[in-house]
């Protein structure tokens, strides 16, 4: 029986392989004898219909074959969005890169610093998490550090785009992000009973977040951790501060 049903999966693989490496013989087939004009009018198709795996492909054969055809920035600019929507950051912020490397004075550049903003904050998001409205403040905030200085920028060199307003919104997001996770860690160092860490990364949150939900958190982190560090001056400039922006702290009762 065993046999048997191994042999079965080792045909129906069999199969499988066959049949992608007919689909592809196709659709290199399909692909190899267009014209540049045939081959982008093919890709605008591919991504109207939201066919993004597809629209890489002719993409990618239309930038390699035709390099310097009359739609080389426009196909660039397509494959970053195309992978943006594909979900594929590692591809995405490479031609992002290359373009602003080989484009810096494009009329459009700002258009790609805000879709490298938005490659990085994609990364730094998990759907998954969201969904199941868990708590993943902790991970890793690479990504929405990235994310954040992609806009920073765009908002500093090109305060005219179209894209500045949006991109002012989603990096207010990313502080509250970035906040939260200083707090994740302070969390940790108060947990570990290092109570100098702790102050000193709460204190952060007050520099760098200032305005972000997370600044309460910060301030009871530092009072905490003052007391437990005898330095009874700061942790009463700390409940000061603490009893006059949130006289209703669980730390004051």
């Amino acid at each position: 029986m065993y046999k048997l049903a191994k042999g079965a999966a080792l045909v129906l693989f069999s199969l499988a392989l066959t049949a992608c490496s007919t689909s592809k013989g196709f659709e290199d087939e399909d692909l190899s004898g267009k014209s540049p004009e045939g081959l982008y009018a093919q890709s605008r198709t591919s991504m109207e219909l939201g066919n993004y795996s597809k629209a890489v492909r002719t993409l990618e054969a239309l930038d390699s074959r035709y390099p310097f055809g009359p739609h080389k920035t426009q196909v660039q600019l397509d494959m970053i969005f195309a992978y943006y929507k594909m979900d594929d950051v590692a591809s995405g912020i490479a031609n992002i890169d290359r373009f602003i490397r080989l484009n810096p004075t494009h009329p459009d550049i700002d258009y790609v610093y805000y879709m490298r903003g938005l490659t990085n904050m994609q990364a730094d998001n998990y759907l998954f998490h969201d969904m199941m409205n868990i708590d993943r403040t902790d991970r890793d905030p690479k990504n929405a550090q990235d994310a954040f200085k992609d806009f920073d920028r765009l908002i500093k060199s090109y305060p005219n785009s179209k894209y500045t307003a949006d991109a002012q919104q989603r990096m207010q997001y990313l502080k509250n992000r970035l906040a939260q996770y200083s707090i994740k860690v302070a969390e940790y160092y108060i947990k570990m009973e290092a109570w100098s860490a702790a102050a000193v990364r709460a204190q952060s949150v007050m520099e760098q977040f200032p305005g972000t939900p997370a600044t309460e958190q910060a301030l009871e982190i530092m009072a905490q951790a003052y007391g437990e560090l005898g330095q009874d001056q700061l942790q009463q400039n700390t409940l000061t501060v603490i009893a006059a922006n949130y006289p209703d702290s669980d730390l004051l009762k």
